[in-house]
């Protein structure tokens, strides 16, 4: 299968501009599927996005632990940088979660950057530049949230849909292939997902009105293996909750911007979709609107949809459901845990997408209702032409991209929070390619907010709470050392106790946390890694902060020697 399009920079020479020529161990030339799928069993690697194929963040790494973390210091410090090409200051910043392979660290930034790092020191191995054009629609940030690796390759997305293939030792490009129309609206801010042979990414730009679709490509070769588009066509499955004529569907979201989770015994791939477009006009797309806001199962060989689970049927919140969905066990069932932006914790069965429980996980919800089977109802939304709505949660949602986690050793996932609301106003705009098509206007409360780091166990039930007095807007790590790691806004990178919720250690790094943390070791010595920098689509989940400082950095700890 071949998907082609014209890039709008394609008169850009899309190779390293700039930066550093160097090398890099070859640490990545041994690093198989094999290894990936037993990720765990190389506690002082962090070989995925999300340190496994189950999403649960968590590592069994316990030298730092909740006896001595107190003690926890910087190691090094690598700062990127805040000024780009595209789009405005606030937006240059770290989202990424970095990768380590037996000592060396792997880590993307806006403006198409990719840098390969010691994990020891910090010290600058190679860097690599991919020309991004003026013209690429971004949304929400010109943000990238990693990479993958895998067989001497490190593979990243570009702003302008590109997936590409570095080497691994030196940074120099192998191949380069365009799964996205920036003319459209599409971008890519995803980090890449490696399952056997398969590269998998997933489209960005439902804002603008595109259809939605995730994509796998041929690790060595590059070459483009399946589409599943997550809005189907007339005459497919699903089809009948959209409007019978026109084009809503063509242009219908249901985006895949935040990396899939994985089970080899099911062979499925977990994947979030975003909201339909228009995000707040759902006079146009009359229906329940499949499959935006779900959690979609998807055959990894087969590229197809095995089944579903709609979370908000016809959204007109902007409640994308992209957020991670974590595999885990319990009473001999496999299960899988979701905390979707709606205000709700949904636990499914993860063979047949059977719905096991939900429970709301924030304290304000009144957009609408959804009961413990499932059945939703709404109460408030933008529905006249012009006349403001307040509702909870706002469309970053009760807990926005930032991810859970999950520890196995505790039976806990720890999930940060966000109670903040917003006010919309649903403004009719005919869709035009390449132009946001939002449906309302939009503000989002400046005050009279709140967040935390809630832990949850497996029936819903909240365990304890760390609250703040404002949302936490980055994702949680959890450790073997009975540790939970998260930033605030404001800057400061926490511990807590696993178990009871205590802050044992905080640090000032200087600028706000909208990133994904992660912990290894080196020669027998763990470390901690956090990407700071406070930026992105800060005007919806915090704008009372827009002005902070968001100095970029990737900051590292580890106890004294």
């Amino acid at each position: 299968m071949t998907v082609e399009y014209v890039d709008a920079g394609e008169a850009i020479d899309q190779g390293a501009l700039s930066g550093k020529a160097g090398t890099a161990p070859p640490v990545v030339a041994n690093l198989t599927y094999e290894r990936i799928l037993d990720a765990r069993s190389e506690p002082h690697n962090w070989l995925t996005y999300y340190g496994a194929y189950d999403g649960q963040r968590y590592s069994t790494l316990d030298q730092i632990n909740s006896e001595n973390v107190s003690k926890l210091r910087p190691a090094w410090m690598f700062q990127a940088g805040t000024s780009g090409m595209i789009a405005g200051a606030s937006t240059y910043a770290f989202e990424a979660a970095p990768i380590v392979v037996d000592g060396v660290m792997f880590c993307s930034g806006w403006d198409g950057w990719l840098w390969a790092l010691d994990a020891v020191t910090g010290e600058e191995l190679w860097r690599y530049k991919h020309a991004i054009p003026y013209d690429v629609s971004l949304c929400c940030g010109n943000v990238n949230r990693g990479v993958g690796v895998a067989k001497g390759k490190v593979f990243m997305v570009t702003a302008n849909a590109h997936i590409i293939a570095l080497d691994a030792t030196n940074g120099q490009k192998l191949w380069d292939k365009t799964y996205g129309d920036v003319r459209a609206g599409e971008s890519g801010t995803v980090a890449p997902l490696v399952v056997k042979n398969l590269v998998i990414v997933g489209s960005s730009g439902g804002e603008f009105g595109s259809r939605g679709h995730l994509d796998a490509f041929d690790l060595d070769s590059g070459e483009h293996q399946w589409r599943c588009y997550m809005v189907p066509k007339p005459g497919e499955p699903g089809s009948e909750t959209w409007p019978a004529d026109g084009q809503a569907w063509a242009r219908g979201g249901a985006n895949c911007w935040v990396t899939s989770t994985f089970d080899p015994e099911t062979n499925l791939l977990y994947v979030g979709t975003g909201n339909p477009a228009p995000d707040f006009d759902g006079a146009v797309r009359e229906g329940d609107n499949l499959y935006t806001d779900s959690i979609v199962a998807v055959d990894v060989d087969a590229g197809q949809i095995r089944w579903h689970y709609q979370c908000t049927p016809h959204d007109l919140w902007d409640y994308d459901s992209t957020m991670e969905n974590i595999l885990f066990d319990s009473d001999g069932r496999k299960l899988l845990g979701h905390f979707d932006k709606n205000g709700y914790f949904f636990v499914l069965d993860r063979v047949s997408g059977a719905l096991v429980s939900i429970t709301p996980f924030v304290d304000r919800i009144d957009w609408g209702n959804i009961t413990r089977d499932g059945k939703v109802t709404p109460a408030r939304y933008p529905d006249k032409e012009g006349d403001p709505v307040h509702f909870f949660p706002g469309p970053a949602g009760a807990k926005e991209w930032t991810h859970a986690s999950y520890s196995p050793k505790t039976g806990l996932f720890y999930v940060p929070v966000q109670d903040v609301g917003a006010t919309a106003t649903r403004r009719r705009r005919e869709f035009k390619e390449g132009i946001p098509y939002w449906g309302a206007g939009v503000q989002v409360d400046a005050d009279n907010m709140a967040g935390s780091v809630s832990a949850f166990d497996a029936n819903g039930e909240e365990k304890w709470r760390w609250r703040n007095d404002i949302p936490m807007c980055a994702s949680t790590l959890a450790t073997g050392g009975d540790l939970v790691f998260a930033g605030e806004p404001s800057g400061e990178f926490n511990a807590l106790d696993a178990r009871t919720g205590d802050l044992l250690w905080s640090f000032q790094c200087g600028s706000g946390h909208h990133s994904s943390p992660i912990t290894y070791s080196v020669d027998g010595k763990q470390y901690v890694a956090v990407p700071v920098g406070w930026g992105g689509w800060i005007e919806g989940f915090l704008p009372g902060m827009l002005g902070a400082g968001h100095g970029s950095a990737l900051i590292v700890f580890a106890l004294p020697d």
